[in-house]
């Protein structure tokens, strides 16, 4: 990875009136720029990862931070490389952050915990203390913190179907994380409205976290939505992700070759160097695919990280 072509993270809730216009304005910005990566935009806020060379990047805080909507907007930065996004995306959406709950959500925006508060809370050990993980479950199988329960939803919005199978938690203090902070802000909110009465979040998400402390109480690595997939706080550290097909540890994810399945999951190099048809995940496998019926294109196995 090169720190020279920085990656940032960066999301604000507030209110945008002219979404498509202020849309057209970022992509043209970054454009110019010569910055790729993925941009959400709504009503509510703006939610982007985006990537490039490191004067680009600064210019691009630089006029974002000039908007006194976004004035006090913080960026979490990690190191990428050219290649981290192959294109530029600039959305308009309903939400910065599908949950799609039936009743309108505000985000909670006065319930958070600095990265030492949080620290503070986990050590204490307190037995009506519970971490939940609001992320994807291929994401918390990468890496989570010690003890977290991980929800099992495989995207964001599958959440409100999934809070009532943590009621038994209602009256235990919650401290809920994600990566960079944005999902939580929309689960806390929903998990309140459930009836869950003491609800905490970590400020800045996993990454914000891991820049005070590294590894302390964390397990494996962080998942992150390009194409390194993973990032390691530290090196040489055990992988806690296992091989959905052998068990193996491992830290590779890869999309499944059949085309209408495509989902994410964990596969070690040397099973899939063993047996080529486990570039298909166990259900598609156990299915009767092979690489070849499923690949009707002719394509490669597309493997989202090496």
């Amino acid at each position: 990875m090169d720190a020279d072509y920085p990656v940032i993270l960066y999301y604000k809730y507030v209110p945008i009136h002219d979404p498509e216009h202020f849309a057209a304005d970022q992509r043209a910005l970054c454009r110019e720029l010569g910055l790729k990566g993925r941009l959400l935009i709504a009503t509510e806020g703006i939610n982007g990862t985006l990537a490039g060379p490191r004067d680009s990047v600064e210019k691009y805080m630089e006029a974002l931070r000039a908007d006194a909507r976004f004035a006090d907007i913080e960026f979490k930065l990690s190191a990428g490389a050219p290649d981290t996004f192959p294109r530029l995306a600039v959305k308009v959406r309903k939400e910065i952050v599908t949950l799609g709950a039936n009743t309108p959500l505000q985000a909670d925006l006065d319930n958070h915990l600095s990265p030492a508060q949080w620290k503070e809370k986990l050590e204490a050990a307190d037995p009506e203390v519970v971490v939940v993980d609001v992320r994807n479950n291929y994401e918390s199988a990468a890496g989570k913190f010690e003890g977290a329960i991980a929800c099992e939803i495989e995207y964001f919005r599958e959440l409100p179907a999934y809070v009532e199978q943590l009621a038994e938690n209602k009256d235990k203090t919650v401290l809920m994380y994600c990566t960079g902070g944005i999902r939580c802000e929309k689960a806390s909110a929903l998990f309140r409205s459930q009836g869950f009465k003491k609800v905490f979040q970590l400020h800045g998400g996993i990454v914000n976290y891991q820049k005070e402390f590294g590894n302390e109480h964390w397990l494996g690595e962080c998942f992150v939505f390009d194409k390194r997939m993973t990032v390691p706080v530290e090196q040489n550290l055990t992988p806690i992700g296992s091989c959905a097909h052998t068990g193996r540890s491992s830290s590779r994810f890869v999309n499944c070759l059949h085309d209408p399945c495509h989902r994410l999951f964990i596969l070690s190099e040397e099973t899939e160097r063993e047996n080529p048809e486990t570039v298909l995940c166990p259900d598609c496998l156990s299915a009767g695919w092979t690489r070849v019926t499923a690949d009707y294109k002719g394509s490669p196995a597309r493997l989202a990280r090496v």
